[in-house]
């Protein structure tokens, strides 16, 4: 049979995704598993593996269109399988999150003229390819035979990032829940089952509801439905939801509803072409003056979804300095005897697999200077009553990657060689800059560099990871002139390095001397060598 992937969330408000490439074309063959396409949410770029094996019919998105959860991203024929439904009834009913598992019951309709029927249907417990297989059920938030509305919270559940709440996707009755409280829910099987009402009429209702939608009067400002990246953009643009027709089910607005809104304004408000071209003829008359032609010519302003990554970058760093008491202390490094070292080794020690960059040998003396400044590697909690220190040294370097900053972190530095840092550095650089950092490497940070040097930087206002307490900006290497001990100029190799510290719990002091551990470790690399176990 031909089945219809349907693209599910798991309550973390993700109602679209853009479809940055298609891994597969109509007519292939995939198995259970296998990548099908990139698609970019609000969080990152993730890949979509097929739930079962089969030939791929149809892929309903081109590339960079946006792909609405919830509805089919392409069909599949499975091979072997048994249909449980018509044909016609698998082309009107998209919503294949959910599963039927028993007829209809026409045994309580077949003797009435009613137009309508009943069916159970399981929801199933959907991912997004992020790598999530399992979730904690934390509480049930309805009964057995409870009659719930679509998009009623359903159940809280844990998984490996948050705490999330599952909505229903349609209304009905609950029949069964199939989880008790503490166990373990496993993605792609049912969760709960839901007695639903079928209705012949249904098609027709769904075939039209941008009409439907449209000719509604528009709900109160706040009532609109929409994700919270669509009303960011709203408020980006000073749109009120409530004016924007939306093309979503029950009227949802998307963010193409609000281009689509913008636009249609903008031709409204503008003036047509006769009234451009007769503007200056207007003026002439009234002054006496010539206006050049090129007054009236306008130019159309670009605007541009923030959208993936580089929302979440843009939600962080304004709760980080919105939170954080930021303060910057800046050093100088002579790097020289460092230049010097790194050049003699990086022609034996480099391969495809490790870079002998500058990078490891910052990250090595990085940590061994935590050892002796722990508060370097703490972390506050939320209302800055207690203070952790971390045990690892996780220490995190800002990428620039093509979906945005990446932020992905070398573990346990303080047990790592110099050369293994160099090769966990090169494998992370190569992924991020692809946009595929798995969700682990970008967890569990404890502070951060940023190397603005790569591109000509010297020195900068880093903002905090939070809720790590420090990071530091390495500026570019300079050749410049400094005294030596004798009074004599010498051409030196010198960076400029600027650290962000959170000043509820470090002072400048700190931060002081432990730069002037760092930094002797970096100046006088057989000081780091002596100090490594």
């Amino acid at each position: 049979m031909i089945k219809d992937f349907i693209l599910p969330d798991i309550g973390e408000g993700v109602v679209e995704c853009e479809l940055v490439e298609w891994l597969v074309k109509e007519g292939d063959t995939v198995v259970e598993d296998q990548p099908i396409a990139d698609v970019m949410t609000d969080k990152a770029l993730v890949q979509i593996p097929a739930p079962f094996a089969g030939v791929v019919t149809k892929l309903y998105y081109a590339k960079g269109d946006i792909a609405k959860v919830h509805a089919p991203l392409y069909a599949v024929q499975i091979e072997g399988a048994v249909d449980i439904a018509s044909e016609e009834s698998i082309a009107t009913e998209p919503a294949a999150t959910t599963a039927k598992v028993t007829e209809p019951v026409a045994a309580t309709t077949a003797n009435t003229s009613s137009s309508s029927s009943v069916s159970i249907e399981e929801f199933l417990l959907p991912d997004i390819g992020e790598g999530i297989v399992e979730c904690e059920l934390v509480e049930w938030l309805v009964s057995e035979g409870d009659w719930v509305e679509e998009d009623q919270p359903i159940a809280d559940v844990m998984t490996d990032k948050a705490l999330v709440q599952i909505p229903a996707i349609k209304a009905g009755k609950i029949a069964k829940l199939h989880y008790r409280k503490g166990q373990l829910a496993k993605v792609h099987a049912p969760l709960f089952a839901i007695e639903v009402e079928q209705t012949a009429s249904a098609p027709a209702a769904t075939a039209a509801p941008t009409a439907q939608t449209v000719n509604a009067e528009p709900a109160r400002q706040g009532k609109a439905l929409a994700s919270p990246a669509v009303r960011r953009m709203a408020r980006s643009l000073d749109i009120d939801l409530s004016q924007v027709p939306g093309t979503g089910k029950h009227g949802r607005v998307y963010k193409e509803d609000i281009t689509r809104f913008q636009q249609g304004a903008s031709n409204v408000s503008a003036p047509s072409t006769t009234q451009v071209k007769e503007a200056p003829v207007q003026v002439t008359q009234a002054s006496q003056t010539q206006v050049p032609t090129s007054t009236v010519m306008q130019r159309a302003d670009t605007v541009e979804p923030i959208r993936g990554v580089k929302a979440v970058m843009a939600r962080m760093m304004v709760e980080s300095v919105s939170s954080i008491p930021h303060f910057t202390y800046c050093e100088e490094f002579d790097l020289t005897d460092l230049v010097a070292l790194r050049e003699s080794m990086k022609v034996k020690y480099s391969s495809d697999e490790v870079k002998l960059t500058m990078m490891p040998f910052f990250m090595k003396s990085m940590s061994l200077a935590l050892s002796q400044f722990p508060v370097m590697n703490s972390q506050v909690n939320a209302d800055c009553t207690e203070l952790t220190y971390k045990a690892r040294h996780n220490i995190g370097m800002a990428v620039d990657s093509k979906v945005g900053l990446l932020v992905p972190n070398i573990k346990d530095v303080q047990d790592k060689s110099i050369l293994e840092v160099a090769a966990e550095i090169t494998r992370l650089t190569q992924a991020a800059r692809s946009g595929r950092v798995a969700p682990a490497d970008l967890k569990d940070g404890t502070i951060s560099i940023s190397n603005i040097g790569a591109l000509g930087g010297t020195v900068a206002t880093p903002i905090i990871n939070k809720p790590e307490v420090a990071i530091v900006a390495l500026g570019k290497l300079q050749t410049l002139p400094r005294f030596n001990a004798k009074g004599e100029v010498e051409a030196r190799q010198i960076m400029q390095v600027s650290w962000s510290g959170d000043h509820r719990v470090i002072d400048g002091g700190t931060i002081a001397r432990f730069c002037n551990l760092w930094k002797q470790y970096l100046e006088q690399p057989q000081e780091m060598l002596l100090a490594m176990r």
